[in-house]
């Protein structure tokens, strides 16, 4: 009786397996510590790799931002917004840097770097001292102007492309909404990194952690009893119970961080926690309607596994306004 099992083609059965690539959460792992110490060693460093750093993170940022309003059927002109973008994240930066190291001196991790007044580098060179405070001025104090000249380049570019370009005043209002969600926020971490005229990373290092402990806690609790959802047709994955585990989290670390500031007060830094508990979430809810509202699912992919920058960043941008108001009030 003849055999009925089909016979088996060796090259079917020899052939290889394809090698298995590295796993999503493996990605996801690598890409996160390479990042954070990229994020931790560019603040610690100076204030200039601090300015740099961010200026490229919130350039990303925004680049994302008008992506994803192209995604909607939107066409906001992109080189524009980034390189505006760009100078006012740059000028805040880099503005109380430039006009205390005129006169005195700047912090960098735990020692004092010297540079002479601007003034005193001129006595030598004639009118130079007055071109260079003039500068600093100039820099510093021309919100208006860039403004002015941001907003007619847009309106010239708008009618260089008109009929092609259906709704011109959409497209710029669009522009600049990117510029002040995006980079006028961000820009306000310069004012948390500077202690008076004193650059100082462990206020930056502070922010981070508190932002992080927010997230991590949201994470651990909604994942263990969340059942209560928080916004379910914007982010179906977050409840009431793990933004209160974040919150929890939050003034834990914000009590914690005094080992690292022990000059900031345990007020000042319960109530920094607390503005990051609230913020932080509704940040992130923000950028999760804002993608929900163009179809997109991530910002962006410039790091595998975690998305966009935007994705990653996306807290700052409600946070950092309010820290910002509330150092302006009552230092």
């Amino acid at each position: 009786m003849p055999d009925s099992t089909p016979p088996v083609t060796p090259a079917a059965s020899e052939t290889p397996a394809a090698p298995a690539g590295p796993s999503n959460l493996r990605l996801r792992i690598i890409y996160g510590v390479l990042g954070a110490a990229l994020l931790l060693g560019s603040v610690w460093f100076s204030p200039w790799t601090f300015g740099l750093f961010f200026a490229f993170v919130q350039a990303v940022m925004l680049w994302e931002f008008y992506r994803m309003m192209r995604a909607g059927g939107y066409a906001p002109t992109t080189w524009i917004g980034v390189g505006a973008g760009t100078l006012i994240f740059l000028n805040q930066a880099f503005s109380q840097y430039i006009e205390f190291q005129s006169a005195n001196y700047y912090i960098v991790g735990n020692g004092y770097t010297m540079y002479p007044p601007l003034a005193t580098v001129g006595e030598a060179s004639g009118n130079s001292a007055t071109l260079a405070n003039m500068l600093v001025q100039v820099w510093i104090s021309r919100w208006e102007l860039l403004s002015l000249v941001v907003l007619i380049a847009l309106m010239v570019h708008s009618m260089i492309r008109w009929p092609q370009e259906v709704k011109p005043f959409e497209n710029i209002g669009l522009t600049i909404l990117g510029v002040i969600y995006v980079s006028t926020s961000m820009s306000m971490l310069a004012s948390i990194a500077y202690e008076g005229k004193h650059y100082d990373p462990r206020r930056v290092f502070a922010l981070l952690f508190l932002i992080w402990a927010s997230d991590i806690g949201a994470y651990a609790v909604g994942r263990a009893i969340g059942k209560h959802k928080l916004a379910p047709q914007i982010s179906p994955g977050k409840t009431w119970e793990g933004w209160a585990g974040g919150f929890l989290m939050t003034l834990i670390v914000g009590w914690a961080v005094g080992f690292m500031l022990p000059d900031m007060p345990l007020s000042h830094r319960l109530v920094a926690a607390g503005v990051v508990a609230v913020f932080a979430p509704l940040g992130d809810l923000a950028e999760s309607m804002l993608k929900r509202s163009v179809g997109v699912k991530d910002s962006g992919s410039i790091m595998p596994g975690h998305g966009g920058l935007l994705d990653r960043f996306d807290a700052f941008l409600l946070v950092l306004p309010v820290l910002a108001l509330l150092q302006l009030l009552v230092g």
